[in-house]
This record gives structure tokens, C-alpha cells and sequence, in this order.
């Protein structure tokens, strides 16, 4: 069981840099809309690249995170005795779902990737920027419960993570208010 340790630091390397590629998809997809809306040759030097800043992203630092982490993960669950005690936890069954519910974070970027990529915007800015605090949302969930290993008190976790998204909401608007005065 000693190298646990090792497939344990390979996996929270991955999961961050997963997290950072997500974070700065979603920043980078803001900054593509809105230079679509700049005039010529602005808009179309701007969006060749994004373009190119995104793809790189996307597909050398978010898509092979992602895959690693989930290999580690996988290797750590099903490989050792560690994993395989931590699977019959409660605490394991509800991080894996919002594990899930990243996965699908991360396949509907992709599929915005793709749209932007192909000069269909569908999105709004303020939608973006909403959007971007999904996986914020996820990254407080899965943390609380991997530090605390406690799904009894998920309920407590789940309310504090409603009440944190509508702090992010009223953030939001108060922020998109300043943006508009100026």
C-alpha cells in the first residue's frame, strides 16, 4: 500500500488542474462572446485567438486532466484496500455523484467549446459568468467530503452549498450592476 499515497498525489494534481482548466474555459468562453460583438478587424483578431487559446486549453491541459484523474481515481478505488473500504462509505457514494454531475459540467463545455469554435454563439455573457460557478459549486461539495468522509451531515453540506450559490447569485447581480454603471 505504499505507493496509495503516490496514486493519491498524481490524482489531486490532476483533479486541480482539471478544476483551473474548467475555471479558465468558462472565462476564456466570456471573452469569445464578447468579442464577437467587436467591430472589424478588432473582432476577428480577437477571436482567432481565442480560439487557439481555448483549444489549447481544452485539449492540453483540461481534457488530459481530466482523463488522469479519473485513471488515478479509478486505480485508487478498485486497486487497493484503502479504495475498496472507502467505496462501501456513504460519504463515497454521494462525492461520486457529484463526481457525475462534473463529468457533466464538463461535457456540456465541451459541446460550448465546439459551438464557439465554430462561431455559433448561444450564450450570453452573464450566462457564462453564471455558468462559471458551476464548478465552483462541485469543488466545495466534493472537498467538504472528502475532508469530512461524512454523508450524514451532506444534507447540512447541500443547504450550505444552496445558500453558498445564491451568495455567489446576489454577488453576481451586484457585480453585473457596477459593470453596467461604468
Amino acid at each position: 500500500m505504499e505507493y496509495y499515497n503516490y496514486l493519491k498525489s498524481l490524482h489531486l494534481i490532476f483533479v486541480i488542474t482539471w478544476f483551473a482548466g474548467l475555471f479558465y474555459i468558462v472565462r476564456l468562453f466570456v471573452y469569445q462572446i464578447e468579442a464577437a460583438d467587436k467591430p472589424s478587424p478588432e473582432k476577428e483578431i480577437l477571436q482567432k485567438q481565442y480560439k487557439i487559446m481555448t483549444y489549447r486549453l481544452w485539449y492540453i491541459i483540461t481534457w488530459p486532466s481530466a482523463i488522469l484523474a479519473s485513471i488515478f481515481a479509478f486505480w485508487m478505488l478498485f486497486f487497493t484496500e484503502i479504495g475498496n473500504a472507502w467505496l462501501q462509505m456513504p460519504w463515497m457514494h454521494v462525492k461520486l455523484g457529484f463526481v457525475f454531475v462534473l463529468y457533466l459540467y464538463h461535457y456540456k463545455c465541451h459541446k460550448i467549446f465546439k459551438e464557439l469554435q465554430n462561431d455559433q454563439v448561444k450564450y450570453t455573457t452573464n450566462f457564462m459568468r453564471l455558468w462559471n460557478e458551476g464548478a465552483t459549486i462541485i469543488l466545495f461539495a466534493v472537498v467538504f467530503l472528502v475532508i469530512l468522509k461524512n454523508a450524514v451531515n451532506w444534507i447540512y453540506g447541500v443547504i450550505g452549498i444552496v445558500l453558498f450559490s445564491v451568495l455567489i447569485m446576489l454577488g453576481f447581480k451586484f457585480y453585473k450592476r457596477i459593470r453596467e454603471k461604468k
